[in-house]
């Protein structure tokens, strides 16, 4: 599975930007994936930002990016969003995508939701984010 990411570019404090997640692999489909955004700055660890069920019904977000962030997915076109407001130097990293190949297969066919955070990988090569001060 691969996937690649689009939409970053350079903003300034305050400003908006939209993510695209994207599969590159013929015939992967996320319908039935759980999919999750993370991010990783220079010199420090991946943390997941945010991360949304294959149902879309549930969804999860870190502390430091609630209320500002927002994922979405939109099956019939393969894809998952990150829309990425009031943003700030904090949030200059690499964004990425992921897949949770694990256990999504099995809440799919029972109909269930995650509580926990999934392991989501692998990871796509990213889009890079940079918010100027």
């Amino acid at each position: 599975v691969q996937l690649v990411e689009s939409g970053g570019g350079l903003v300034q404090s305050g400003g908006s930007l939209r993510l695209s997640c994207a599969s590159a692999t013929s015939g992967f489909t996320m319908e039935q994936f759980h999919m999750a955004w993370s991010r990783q700055a220079p010199g420090k660890e991946r943390e997941i930002v945010a991360a949304i069920s294959w149902s879309g019904e549930t969804t999860y977000y870190a502390d430091l990016v609630k209320g500002r962030f927002t994922v979405s997915r939109d099956d019939a076109e393969n894809t998952m969003y990150l829309q990425m407001n009031n943003l700030e130097p904090e949030d200059t990293a690499l964004y990425s995508c992921a897949p949770d190949l694990s256990s999504s297969a099995i809440d799919y066919i029972y109909g269930r939701e995650f509580d926990d955070l999934p392991d989501f990988a692998p990871w796509g090569p990213g889009t890079q984010v940079t918010v100027s001060s």
